[in-house]
Formats: structure tokens, C-alpha cells, sequence
């Protein structure tokens, strides 16, 4: 299988949403008729993906501690300046303010679907919503730290629209 035909298919297979296993295996097979080890690879990730219990950093920046944390002041200008753009691991640059943005940077780079922000954030209970689609709602309940009607990935495939990220394709084994 070539390379080329397999970022074709990568991006066609997904179109960047979340797709059901069954489409995922169905589309894959009638493009080539056989599984190959890359296939079956990547058959398997997203197998493992859809597995995952779903988690609140998968949709907004939070800390290790699972506090949602709020963007700092121009953080978007900070961003987009070429030298910030790359995630960077270090811990502490000795400047406050840097390092506030880079926490930020890495807490935004693990982020796995699309476009979700906060329509409420209250003391026990915070609700998303895409920002493509309204009708996308997800209920997170902060101290049980779980998702109201969804406990894995694979439960959001009934919401159709819910895009993922590059992180998420990268962990699944597609190309960007």
C-alpha cells in the first residue's frame, strides 16, 4: 500500500470527525480488499481510542488536577508569535507571565475533539458545547469527574459532528 494513497484515505476515512468502528473497518477493507499490518494497526488504535473513558481534558485545558483553567490575557497574540508556537516541556522559564501561557500551550496540546467550550462552568457542573453546532452538549459532573449519559469516546459517536483534533489523529496512527 503507498504512502500517498494512505494519507488519501487517511483524511477521507475520517474527514476529521468521529467515526463507529464498523465504518472505520468497512471503509478501510473496501479500499483495499486485504488487511495489512498498518491497516490492522491502525484498526486497532482506534479500537483502543473508542475504549478510552472520556475525561474533561480531552475537550478544554485543564490542570493535573483536573481544574478547568482559564486562558491568560493575550494568550492568542502570544501564540501566534513564530518562537511560541512549538510545545515546549520546560517547566520554568523564570518568567511568570511565559510561563502562565506555556502551561496553558501544553494544556491546549492535549486536547483530542474540536472546538468545545464552556456554556456554563459552575461549582459542581460544567456544560460544553461545540462551537460548530450548538446542539452538541456535553454535561461534566466535576466531582464525580464524569460526563453525564457518556463514559467513553466511543459514546459521543451518536452525536455525529464531533470533530478531533491532530493530537487524536496522531494518537490513532492516521496522518494529518
Amino acid at each position: 500500500m503507498s504512502t500517498d494513497f494512505i494519507r488519501e484515505l487517511d483524511m477521507s476515512v475520517f474527514d476529521q470527525r468521529l467515526i463507529p468502528m464498523t465504518d472505520f473497518v468497512i471503509e478501510y477493507y473496501s479500499n483495499e480488499g486485504y488487511a495489512d499490518l498498518h491497516t490492522l494497526s491502525l484498526m486497532n488504535n482506534y479500537a483502543k481510542f473508542l475504549r478510552m473513558p472520556l475525561r474533561l481534558d480531552m475537550f478544554v485545558p485543564v490542570d493535573e488536577k483536573g481544574n478547568v483553567l482559564k486562558e491568560p490575557k493575550n494568550y492568542q497574540i502570544w501564540k501566534s508569535l513564530p518562537h511560541n508556537q512549538e510545545v515546549t516541556t520546560d517547566e520554568n522559564s523564570g518568567n511568570k507571565i511565559s510561563d502562565e501561557k506555556r502551561f496553558f500551550q501544553r494544556a491546549e496540546a492535549k486536547i483530542l475533539f474540536e472546538g468545545f467550550e464552556f456554556a456554563y462552568n459552575g461549582f459542581s457542573v460544567a456544560r460544553l458545547t461545540a462551537s460548530y453546532n450548538s446542539s452538541i452538549e456535553l454535561s461534566f459532573n466535576k466531582n464525580e469527574q464524569i460526563f453525564q449519559g457518556f463514559v467513553d469516546i466511543e459514546s459521543l459517536v451518536s452525536l455525529e459532528d464531533v470533530y478531533l483534533t491532530k493530537v487524536a489523529r496522531k494518537l490513532i496512527g492516521l496522518k494529518n
